[in-house]
């Protein structure tokens, strides 16, 4: 494993995108805790992060990706989905759409997946250069608390290739996960809370 200090980069963001292609793991800060990236397009590294997390296969992924643009080739993206993505993207929010181009490993054999556009400019420049979305997971063991230290990750998930160090982050606040494939459904409140998202679109059940 190498651990690079994520502070003004480069080497070290072109380094953990050369193991994203090679079917490897990445550990990186977000802006609420530290993730585990895996390119979300290679089923055999999707089985990986599975495994380090112990994390059942059921249980979907959801993935990052850099802007809207991209969010559109994966997933089919309504209008009020639309509205929150560019209200609050980047930002602490991940929205359930229906899928396209995306294996079903990632999703656990579902139709939909969780979306999100980190406001971090290591992770939105690591998937630019790589040209496609990455897992967007906690880098722990499934059930744990989220690290927002790059020491807390690394303790938990080991086996990863590369760290990208960007020293404590917050609070570990998970985003706030909204289900958009239909009517509109808050799964997880996070730092976005239900009021802000209302201001946007509308009363949500």
């Amino acid at each position: 494993m190498r651990i690079i200090s994520a502070i003004a980069s480069v080497e070290g963001t072109t380094e953990a995108v050369e193991i994203l292609r090679k079917g490897g793991l990445v550990i990186f800060p977000t802006d609420t805790l530290y993730g585990l990236g895996a390119s979300a397009l290679d089923e055999i590294a999707l089985r990986s992060v599975f495994a380090v997390k112990k994390r059942p296969s059921s249980n979907p992924l959801s993935i990052a990706v850099s802007g809207i643009e991209m969010m559109k080739q994966y997933a089919e993206l309504p209008d009020e989905a639309l509205k929150l993505a560019r209200a609050f993207l980047p930002g602490p929010l991940t929205i359930v759409l229906k899928k396209k181009n995306l294996p079903d490993v990632l999703t656990g054999g579902r139709p939909l997946v969780g979306i999100r556009i980190p406001k971090s400019e290591i992770v939105l420049e690591l998937i630019k250069l790589l040209g496609t979305p990455i897992t967007a997971t906690s880098a722990n063991i499934s059930g744990n608390p989220p690290p927002t230290t790059a020491q807390d990750a690394i303790s938990q998930i080991p086996e990863a290739d590369i760290v990208l160090d960007a020293g404590p982050l917050g609070t570990g606040l998970a985003s706030t996960v909204i289900d958009m494939s239909e009517k509109p459904k808050i799964l997880r409140e996070g730092k976005l809370k239900k009021r802000e998202l209302e201001s946007v679109i509308g009363a949500i059940d």
